[in-house]
C-alpha cells in the first residue's frame, strides 16, 4: 500500500512509522510531502520513504493529511485528487476535517484520528471517526492498535466538544497558574503544587504554533477564566459553594469511569 503523508513534522512522521512498522500488519510504503522541501527530505532520511513536490500529480492508494488544523479544510481540497482509495487525517479537529473529506472525497474511504499524546509519548490513547469505512481505513486503524495505542470510537461533534475541556481550558489553566506564579525553592512545593509544574513543564516543552492552533481551534479558554474570576471574587460561603461544586463535578466523573 502506497500512502502520502502530507505535513513532515512530528505527527506526520509518528503516522509514517505506524503504518510501515514492522508489526504492522499493512504491507506500506510512504511518501512524505510538505510546503517545506527540507523538511520532507528530513523525515524521508533513515526512513524508507521518499518525497514527492506538494504540486506534483502522484496519486497513492491513501492520502493522510498531518497539517495544522486550520489548514486541514484546503490541504484536503487540494489533496482528495491524489488518493485513489482513502484520505484520512490525523490533525485533532474533527467537524471540519470529516466535512471537508465528505465533499471533496466522496468515492473515497474516510476517517479523522486523534492521537491523545505528543509523539515523543506514544503509545496512547487514540480518538477515530470512521466516516466511511473499507479495507484500507480498516488496516490504519489495526496499524495503529498494533503500536500499542488504544482507539476508540467517537463522533466529531463529542471528539470536539471534549477538546475544549482537555486541550484548550486544560492548556489555558496550567500556562496561566505558571505565568501567574512565582519561582519559589523545591522545598516549598506541595503535592499539587508540583504536581502542576511537571504538567506546566511537559505543556511548555512543546510547540507554541501547535498550542495556539488548538486555542484558535476550540472554546475552552474562556471559560477557565471565568472560574478563576469566580474563585478570586468569592467570599467564604461562595468559594465553599465552588468547591463543593468542584468536589460534585470530579465524583461525577469517576462515575462516568
Amino acid at each position: 500500500m502506497d500512502i502520502l503523508v502530507v505535513g513532515a513534522g512530528e505527527i506526520g512522521r509518528w503516522i509514517a512509522d505506524t503504518v510501515s512498522a514492522a508489526d504492522s500488519p499493512l504491507d506500506a510504503t510512504v511518501a512524505f510531502a510538505d510546503s517545506d522541501p527540507a523538511v520532507a527530505a528530513d523525515a524521508a532520511a533513515g526512513r524508507d520513504a521518499e518525497t514527492v513536490g506538494v504540486d506534483a500529480e502522484t496519486t497513492h492508494d491513501a492520502v493522510c493529511l498531518a497539517v495544522p488544523m486550520s489548514a486541514v479544510p484546503d490541504a484536503v481540497a487540494a489533496y482528495a485528487p491524489r488518493a485513489e482509495r482513502a484520505i484520512f487525517d490525523v490533525s485533532g479537529e474533527m467537524t471540519d476535517a470529516v466535512a471537508a473529506m465528505r465533499d471533496h472525497a466522496p468515492d473515497c474511504e474516510r476517517a479523522s484520528y486523534h492521537p491523545l499524546f505528543a509523539p515523543p509519548r506514544v503509545p496512547g490513547n487514540v480518538a477515530a471517526v470512521v466516516d466511511a469505512g473499507g479495507p484500507v481505513i480498516e488496516g490504519i486503524g489495526a496499524a495503529i492498535e498494533a503500536g500499542g495505542n488504544d482507539v476508540f470510537e467517537t463522533t466529531p461533534a463529542e471528539h470536539d466538544e471534549a477538546m475544549e475541556t482537555v486541550q484548550a481550558g486544560a492548556h489555558a489553566a496550567v500556562l496561566a497558574w505558571r505565568l501567574a506564579g512565582e519561582a519559589v525553592r523545591d522545598e516549598f512545593h506541595t503535592p499539587v503544587s508540583a504536581a502542576l509544574d511537571e504538567v506546566a513543564d511537559t505543556v511548555t516543552e512543546g510547540s507554541p504554533a501547535v498550542y495556539a492552533e488548538i486555542q484558535r481551534a476550540f472554546d475552552g479558554a474562556d471559560d477557565v477564566a471565568a472560574a478563576a474570576g469566580e474563585i478570586a471574587d468569592a467570599d467564604p460561603e461562595a468559594f465553599a459553594a465552588l468547591y463543593e461544586r468542584a468536589r460534585g463535578d470530579r465524583e461525577g466523573r469517576e462515575r462516568h469511569e
